[in-house]
């Protein structure tokens, strides 16, 4: 360390326990025109003369909310807040990193070791300290292709399992020759993915003609999707879609030969009702590149008048109303509910 860096103080905070340090973060981040990502876990903080001048986030996997005071933006310390930001995720058993950023930071975040995925056009770019892992990634999935003509694709989150996704899973599986089944990888609601994984696997194992993924950093949950950059919520949400849409047609669908996306409507939710909308841009319009998927929209089955979905079996589950649960979900989904989710509210 040279004399002019013994002026730069960098340590590590977690925003629980040091709320008034945060609130001189919360204000380096206004003058940089951001707001505080409520999911960081930890922040690396840079204090020159008693004042914060740089901060970098780490929620899991992905770096966020990097600040640096204007009068001291320059390569060598924005260069060493990279620096500590990664060497602090190393420490925490994370190597494998993303970051979201506005496209023209694109050229400060090459110089941390990161590489651009995938851009929303004047909006956001999604980059990873890595060169080769999504093009391993894709080399896994290439090993679970499947001949066909008709190759379709399903995405889920499943929170939990419903009858509703079965119906979906067996239309398309009904109309092509494969299908490749992706669960969101997230524990951000009380069902954690370990057990809607083991729901989702219950509840499609008859179906022949079809593999089930384990989820991956490379299909992006709302959940954990950083808006803290981007002022506008319906900006938030289209940006997210787009990222998400965007990997899943350049890089998941082209290595499993997806030809079809299957899609449930959604008639609840109005960011997943505007998801599905989003797909018929990325995916089939010339937004990118890669081969123009086609997305198939399965109208949702429904009883007594009312469509099958995860959220009114949510809804259902905060009333203790399992009685009329029992008529939305497979029998392996009840069994669970029955014996496991009371134990989860409770640790919840």
């Amino acid at each position: 360390m040279n004399a002019a860096d013994d002026f730069y103080d960098f340590h590590s905070v977690r925003p629980d326990e040091a709320p008034h340090e945060m609130e001189d973060v919360k204000r380096l981040l206004a003058a940089n025109d951001l707001e505080l990502d409520s999911q960081i876990e930890i922040f690396v903080v840079c204090r020159h003369q008693g004042t914060v001048v740089a901060c970098a986030g780490l929620d899991h996997c992905t770096i966020k909310c990097v600040a640096v005071a204007e009068h001291l933006r320059g390569e060598a310390l924005s260069l060493r807040l990279g620096s500590e930001v990664v060497s602090l995720a190393a420490e925490r058993g994370q190597f494998h990193l993303f970051l979201y950023s506005p496209p023209h930071n694109q050229t400060l975040f090459r110089g941390w070791g990161f590489y651009p995925l995938v851009e929303v056009p004047r909006q956001i770019v999604l980059m990873e300290n890595s060169t080769v892992a999504i093009q391993r990634y894709c080399d896994r999935l290439r090993e679970q292709r499947r001949p066909g003509v008709t190759i379709g694709g399903i995405v889920l989150n499943a929170n939990p399992f419903t009858l509703g996704h079965r119906y979906l899973v067996e239309q398309a599986a009904a109309a092509c020759d494969w299908i490749h089944l992706f669960l969101v990888r997230e524990d951000a609601s009380s069902i954690s993915y370990a057990d809607r994984f083991a729901l989702v696997a219950a509840g499609v194992k008859d179906i022949d003609n079809l593999t089930l993924h384990q989820g991956s950093d490379y299909i992006i949950s709302r959940a954990t999707f950083p808006g803290y950059f981007l002022k506008d919520k319906a900006l938030v949400d289209h940006s997210w879609a787009a990222i998400d849409l965007l990997l899943f047609r350049e890089y998941i669908a082209p290595a499993l030969g997806i030809t079809h996306r299957y899609v449930g409507t959604e008639p609840f939710d109005l960011v997943t009702n505007s998801y599905n909308t989003e797909m018929r841009q990325w995916l089939q319009q010339p937004a990118s590149p890669a081969p123009p998927i086609k997305v198939i929209e399965v109208p949702r089955i429904s009883i007594h008048g009312t469509p099958v979905s995860a959220t009114e079996v949510r809804r259902l589950l905060a009333r203790g109303n399992f009685k009329a649960i029992e008529e939305l979900v497979p029998a392996t989904t009840m069994k669970f509910l029955e014996q496991d989710y009371p134990q989860v509210v409770q640790g919840a």
